[in-house]
């Protein structure tokens, strides 16, 4: 419920210095310009003094603990989506100053413009830390096997076809021995990738088991392992947060872009909205379930409709529209708690899972 307040206060947010800017709701007029250090104890000594008001920051890596502390001293904290803010990412005087102003007048005027977002709890962020954290190192294991592969093929080597997680055991007879001396360490390294990711591994399935059992339920779709179903969960966290299920494919940027106007409404691409993690996660999972290894299943013959209906392009867009129907798919067997049924699921009279 929003607060009856005299003033609001805009607040770009910097890495070192925020700028702030207090508007008088009775006149609309700036009351105070000025900067603070991004610290929580420069934010505590700051708003502690002001009186209950409605403060307007934008999402980043420092909103999360911002909010929490204004919250906690008892202002009304509204945190703005920049993607859905032209006015601020695309002024032609875009300076910290006047974005911190325009967040202010933006907040008093109405909140809905600022299209708010809310953080997930501490804990969830703490698992989802772990989840990035892996992916970093997958990520970095891919591009020291491309490095490996590149720097053999100069002195005409080429290194056998393998797995990433087998590449170093598999190649290391098959490196040029003028390269072994430069090489080795990127070996050693890989397998040291490979020990750490496996921990990871071990962790995450420990805790999506004990913390997060909502976890098996998305596990039910072929194709979804230990990893997707915990990142959704702890992306989503709140499975009431949506009004319908559909909704996950827009969260998630899933859906076309709209550009309507008068009679025209042209065919975009996908908006790309919120966590790309999760959404190579989900194209991933699409992939495999349209792939050889796919096991027979309503998305499957979804997405292998759409497929047949023309070349290359349609089957991006088959790809595409399977990951959006997982995510809606996972959404509504998390909060139904329904016995999945790989044909026939939303015909069929569904049972609970025990």
């Amino acid at each position: 419920m929003s607060l009856i307040t005299s003033m609001t206060i805009g607040c770009d947010v910097g890495d070192r210095t925020s700028q702030l800017c207090l508007l008088d709701n009775a006149s609309v007029d700036v009351l105070e310009r000025l900067a603070i250090r991004t610290t929580p104890t420069a934010f505590r000594e700051f708003f502690s003094k002001v009186s209950q008001c409605r403060v307007v920051l934008e999402v980043g890596v420092h909103s999360r603990w911002m909010s929490e502390l204004l919250a906690e001293l008892g202002h009304e904290v509204i945190v703005a989506n920049p993607r859905q803010l032209p006015l601020i990412y695309k002024g032609p005087k875009k300076t910290d100053r006047t974005d911190a102003e325009h967040l202010a007048r933006l907040g008093r005027m109405d909140p809905k413009l600022l299209c708010p977002i809310r953080h997930r709890g501490k804990a969830a962020q703490l698992h989802l830390s772990m989840v990035r954290a892996r992916d970093l190192l997958v990520r970095e294991r891919v591009r020291l096997v491309n490095h490996a592969r590149g720097i053999v093929k100069p002195l005409g080597a080429r290194l056998p076809k393998c797995t990433t997680v087998s590449f170093a055991k598999r190649v290391r007879d098959e490196i040029p021995a003028e390269l072994l001396p430069i090489l080795g360490p990127v070996l050693l390294l890989l397998e040291q990738l490979n020990t750490q990711i496996a921990h990871y591994d071990r962790r995450l399935i420990e805790t999506a088991k004990q913390a997060y059992p909502e976890t098996q339920r998305l596990q039910q779709v072929d194709g979804v392992g230990d990893l997707t179903a915990l990142a959704y969960v702890l992306t989503v966290e709140d499975k009431d947060r949506f009004r319908k299920s559909r909704d996950a494919g827009a969260f998630l940027g899933l859906v076309p872009r709209k550009s309507q106007t008068g009679s025209s409404d042209p065919e975009l691409h996908i908006t790309k909205a919120g966590d790309g993690y999760l959404r190579s996660l989900l194209v991933n999972c699409a992939h495999r379930i349209l792939g050889p290894f796919g096991k027979d299943c309503d998305l499957r013959r979804y997405g292998l409709r759409i497929a047949g209906n023309g070349g290359k392009n349609a089957k991006k867009r088959a790809v595409i529209a399977v990951a959006r129907k997982l995510a809606v798919l996972l959404h509504k067997l998390w909060v139904s708690g329904e016995v999945y049924q790989p044909l026939g699921y939303r015909s069929s009279g569904q049972r609970r899972a025990a």
